[in-house]
């Protein structure tokens, strides 16, 4: 096992951008399937640095695996390792830190632009970005913000877009991790499920539109996340 864990919860939702970045910078991971119970029998005080990622299930559902990747991050809160979660990756963060995580009225998905908020106390893991920028974004659900917790950035149609809890968690409702690629095999494979009559999602059309260029800018958002997630790791 490495010293970088990732914990994934389904075949395509890898993690993508996250797995060029450590790549390119020298750094072995360890992949795990979260929900094949691979988290069984690892050394949890191991690792200096964890990412949870996506998937299409809810963390209210009744699925073994959950509790035990909501006990697992529980105790690498109280290691104080750093934790960025992405999607449902930060849902879980959030239930591991007693916030409640909702089914929201509709689907956010696509390109949608965020606001950050944290102008009161500017949070280091938003130290690269201006008030305002776009997120890939694909979900149902949304969660509420932890006690003790900073939000940090809200959309038009889900408030809480993300949260840092003390300095070493990052939950974050969107997918920074998205590649071009990635976007393609879910616009191929899941684009039956998106209905562009709701205001809050786009259709495939849009969120094809000039996607070379809004992926070249989503990575550069995903890459500030990071390298704040490295840097706060020593690594």
């Amino acid at each position: 096992m490495t010293d970088i864990l990732i914990f994934t919860h389904v075949d395509y939702c890898p993690p993508a951008h996250l797995g060029k970045v450590l790549e390119q910078a020298g750094h072995a991971f360890t992949v795990l399937r979260a929900d094949l119970g691979e988290l069984e029998g690892i050394d949890l005080d191991r690792p200096k640095a964890v990412a949870i990622m996506g998937g299409p299930m809810s963390v209210n559902d009744p699925l073994p695996w959950i509790a035990t990747e909501v006990a697992a991050l529980q105790h690498l809160i109280r290691r104080d390792i750093p934790l960025i979660g992405h999607c449902l990756g930060g849902q879980l963060l959030a239930k591991a830190l007693g916030a409640q995580i909702q089914r929201m009225p509709f689907t956010e998905s696509g390109w949608q632009p965020l606001r950050r908020l944290d102008q009161a106390a500017p949070s280091p893991w938003l130290a690269h970005l201006p008030d305002s920028f776009t997120v890939f974004q694909w979900h149902g659900d949304s969660f509420a913000i932890p006690a003790g917790a900073q939000p940090l950035l809200s959309s038009p149609w889900c408030s809480n877009q993300a949260f840092a809890w003390g300095d070493k968690v990052l939950a974050l409702q969107g997918h920074p991790e998205m590649d071009e690629a990635l976007v393609r095999q879910w616009l191929d494979d899941w684009h039956h499920l998106l209905d562009d009559t709701q205001p809050s999602q786009q259709s495939r059309a849009q969120m094809l539109e000039d996607l070379p260029a809004k992926i070249a800018e989503l990575n550069r958002v995903a890459e500030g996340f990071y390298r704040h997630w490295l840097h706060l790791a020593g690594l």
